[in-house]
């Protein structure tokens, strides 16, 4: 078995809304999610795609919210998620003009999430949020 892809993700939150992203391609909806590299965290990677992919910046969660893995072109991807607490919402940042950015409630992530794990994590997340505000 070759090794798994190693990835992090970002659940960019603010004000109880999740923040997605059109993939590359534009056909599907994403949490800013890629590699983990060399010498590099996984919460880093997560604050990093964020950064580039939807252009939030904030606190990340200090621990790892999950892991789930998904195939993509024949190779295993493994993926560690993390919570952003999105302090600041740029108009301009890397990948803007590649992705379309949306914020939307926790039900319609979940709703538009294609991986299973995925989804159960953004539930989790999701929970957490309406005890924590309200």
């Amino acid at each position: 078995m070759p090794t798994p892809v190693r990835q992090a993700a970002a659940i960019p939150i603010r004000d109880g809304l999740v923040c997605m992203v059109t993939s590359r391609s534009g056909r599907r909806w994403v949490i800013p999610k890629g590699r983990i590299e060399v010498r590099q965290t996984a919460a880093d990677a997560a604050a990093t795609e964020a950064w580039e992919e939807a252009g939030v910046l904030g606190t990340l969660s200090a621990e790892s919210v999950g892991t789930f893995e998904y195939d993509k072109d024949g190779r295993c991807h493994q993926v560690t998620v993390f919570v952003l607490a999105v302090d600041e919402v740029r108009e301009q940042w890397p990948e803007q003009y590649e992705r379309r950015r949306e914020w939307v409630t926790p039900e319609d992530a979940v709703a538009r999430i294609e991986e299973p794990e995925l989804r159960k994590i953004v539930r989790a997340v999701a929970r957490g949020l309406r005890v924590a505000t309200g």
